[in-house]
């Protein structure tokens, strides 16, 4: 007989992401990958003492430990080593304790190596974007010490359907609708397995394999937009349109996705083409580019000039875009990060103060 349907949709998961990583860690003697859906024999061997590490970021909620139990089985059938990282964020009492109580979990499950590291949250963007900016970069902090090929994170199809929502009610444009990818970061280090599947499905599998669970009081406090979103928005749009939301608004995100990243390879070929012999934007050849082609630019822009992507909203590049449309003579736009935009012969000049 074999695994509980919720436990073999999770494995299956989470193999075909393992043969992602294994596939793009592989360079075959004549220098081509192999083709998708296919791993050599060689390296589809039992034990994985020579392969290469990946590590699961676990908080000990279900989604999590549901991600880390089908990693420590899969691991063991393909040339990869399996580790852990939980982050302590020390917003609630015990946290330290509550850390260490998961990394003995998930030593028990086999993984190794596994690392409980405590971060300090600070205060810019909110206490949610804060505290994800401590945790990722407590992540990348493992990956780098353990020279990690890739982080695995549990966010499922509910994640991706409430990013979806929190990027339409910001207005932040196609790239904010399409949620979170598949792969991202630095080299494709970060992996979601689970982007396919709905929340339920991940704790069924902890509840038929026996994994403890620990529910974030977080997660159910109202002072948090997407726990609001979670427990108010989505049921409510649920009763309001029928079942299907959440499955709709990640097919969203997939479709977004794509324009985004069409739309952003066009505007890279674009760059260079609207600027001069020094670099300096040109008015006049950006005014010539679509709309939304022409806003990428300038996003792109800003960021290099030291503006950071967090900050920068869909309302600050428009202000500057109609320096481009809308030129009658307005004084220098001041953005996040010091950064000064100002239009002067022909020219988009940004520099940071």
């Amino acid at each position: 007989m074999g695994p509980h349907p919720a436990v073999a949709a999770i494995r299956l998961a989470v193999r075909r992401v393992l043969h992602d990583i294994l596939r793009d860690a592989l360079v075959l003697s004549d220098g081509r990958t192999p083709p998708p859906d296919t791993i050599p024999r060689d390296i589809a061997r039992e034990g994985g003492a020579d392969g290469p590490l990946v590590l699961v970021a676990c908080s000990g909620g279900a989604d999590s430990m549901a991600l880390a139990s089908a990693l420590a089985f899969e691991s063991r059938k393909l040339s990869v080593r399996a580790g852990a990282v939980t982050v302590d964020h020390g917003l609630q009492p015990g946290s330290d304790q509550r850390a260490a109580e998961v990394a003995a979990r998930l030593t028990a499950m086999g993984l190794d190596p596994v690392e409980s590291i405590a971060v300090k949250v600070g205060r810019e963007g909110g206490p949610e974007a804060a505290a994800r900016d401590a945790r990722y970069a407590a992540l990348d902090a493992a990956a780098e010490r353990h020279g990690a090929a890739a982080v695995l994170l549990g966010h499922t199809r509910d994640d991706q359907a409430e990013t979806v929502l929190l990027g339409l009610a910001r207005g932040s444009g196609t790239r904010s609708l399409s949620g979170m990818a598949a792969v991202s970061g630095a080299h494709g280090r970060y992996r979601r397995p689970f982007l396919q599947l709905d929340r339920h499905t991940a704790r069924k599998a902890c509840l038929v394999q026996s994994l403890p669970v620990w529910d974030d009081p977080h997660n159910a406090d109202p002072a948090y937009t997407r726990s609001r979103l979670r427990h108010e928005g989505l049921p409510a749009l649920e009763k309001a349109l029928g079942k299907g939301v959440v499955e709709a608004l990640a097919r969203t995100a997939e479709l977004s996705r794509d324009d985004a990243d069409a739309l952003d390879a066009w505007a890279a070929d674009a760059d260079p083409s609207v600027r001069d012999e020094a670099g300096e934007l040109l008015c006049k050849k950006l005014y010539a580019l679509p709309a939304a082609v022409r806003r990428r630019v300038l996003r792109k822009a800003l960021i290099d000039a030291g503006s950071p992507a967090g900050s920068l909203f869909a309302r600050h590049v428009e202000e500057v875009d109609r320096l481009i449309t809308g030129w009658r003579g307005q004084r220098a736009i001041n953005l996040p990060g010091r950064v000064e935009a100002r239009r002067q012969g022909g020219r988009l000049v940004i520099r940071q103060s």
